[in-house]
């Protein structure tokens, strides 16, 4: 019999779990902007403050326990109530606190000042990626997660940046003040770069400021800082910090993509194209809950393979991509994916897995519906 088992005990959990914290740090970091300084400034005077006041508090503790003990012959002293102490105990603490008052209000005051931005863009989370535009420049993308699926169901080796890497990530360049407009087009999401001290709530119907400036080119991590659904881990953030000239030449890279994606409405597409196009698509957007083989996980997602759906009238199929199924957590594509987007992935599930309809919905098809909902 053991005379001591909660030694046991412990000794036993701290092998356990006492080699999982690879990770383990003791501090905020700085990160890469004038406002996340300030706020590592502020953490940290705040910080000492605290220190000095417990080292004072447990000093006088501890040598009033040490030196007035009784084994001494100490003596209690017979008082009731001391104006001058409590006049001290009520002074002190509020000297303190203005103290720590003046820099946090300062620091609050820059960071809530989204004035005179030099570049605005519009955040709006959906289930579950981020949708950035640029206003004013007819610049518009969704940043979905790029990790590879077999890696998510442990198929393959997990990657560097596992669950931290998207498809398109949000381009800023160094130097500029950038205010973002934060909203959501479902449920409450939370976009939060640390390296920034940039976290803003999404909230549908309602619009929160924040805003940057970083003087680093780089690539900077975050993500979906609220609990905003089944797939909330796999809904990251990824910022691409370019010096000005590449900046430029980026944005004038994606209006030129905007403008050929235009023209792509009007092109007379092939089956075969729309397959491949959609294939890429499909993994992208609805593989999460689908599933990459169409097998679902019923019943919250149903099977597309042989579904009634999928194998179903093709206007029925159209209509469910584009506008979702109110009250499930199939949602409306038709604002979030172009025409040719929505025409590829309805053709690719039409025709995989074994459904192999023939049939394929164009771009020119989408396009009606959109201009006959709109009306």
């Amino acid at each position: 019999m053991m005379r001591h088992p909660h030694v046991w005990m412990g000794l036993l959990l701290w092998s356990i779990f006492g080699q999982a914290q690879a990770a383990w740090t003791v501090n905020m970091a700085p990160g890469a902007t004038e406002v996340s300084h300030a706020v590592f400034d502020l953490h940290m005077t705040i910080f000492w403050i605290c220190v000095v006041i417990g080292i004072i508090v447990f000093g006088a503790m501890f040598w009033s326990m040490m030196v007035h003990r009784r084994s001494t012959g100490q003596v209690a002293a017979k008082f009731h109530e001391s104006t001058t102490v409590e006049i001290l105990w009520t002074v002190v603490p509020f000297i303190i606190l203005v103290a720590m008052a003046v820099p946090a209000t300062a620091t609050l005051i820059k960071m809530y000042d989204t004035s005179e931005p030099d570049i605005d863009i519009q955040i709006t989370g959906y289930q579950w990626k981020w949708h950035y535009k640029y206003l004013g420049q007819d610049v518009e993308f969704f940043s979905n997660l790029a990790t590879p699926q077999e890696q998510i169901h442990n198929k393959t080796a997990k990657g560097e940046n596992y669950l931290l890497e998207v498809d398109q990530p949000l381009v800023l360049p160094i130097g500029a003040k950038v205010r973002f407009l934060v909203t959501s087009a479902d449920v409450i999401h939370s976009w939060w770069v640390p390296a920034f001290a940039v976290k803003r709530d999404a909230i549908p119907g309602f619009v929160n400021e924040a805003w940057t400036r970083v003087d680093k080119p780089g690539i900077y991590r975050g993500q979906c800082a609220e609990l905003c659904g089944k797939d909330h881990g796999f809904m990251p953030i990824v910022v691409d910090v370019k010096t000005q000239a590449d900046y430029d030449t980026w944005l004038t890279e994606r209006k030129a993509d905007a403008a050929k994606l235009k023209e792509l409405t009007s092109k007379e597409w092939t089956l075969d194209e729309l397959k491949e196009r959609g294939d890429k698509i499909y993994h992208t957007t609805c593989a999460a809950c689908h599933q990459p083989e169409g097998q679902g996980m019923p019943p919250l997602f149903p099977a597309l393979k042989g579904s009634p759906i999928a194998t179903g009238p093709i206007e029925d199929h159209l209509h469910r991509v584009f506008f979702g199924k109110p009250g499930t957590a199939m949602a409306a594509f038709g604002k979030q994916l172009s025409e040719v987007d929505i025409a590829a992935v309805v053709t690719y599930e039409r025709n995989a897995w074994g459904n192999n309809k023939g049939d394929m919905v164009t771009p020119k098809d989408v396009l009606a519906l959109k201009q006959a909902a709109s009306k």
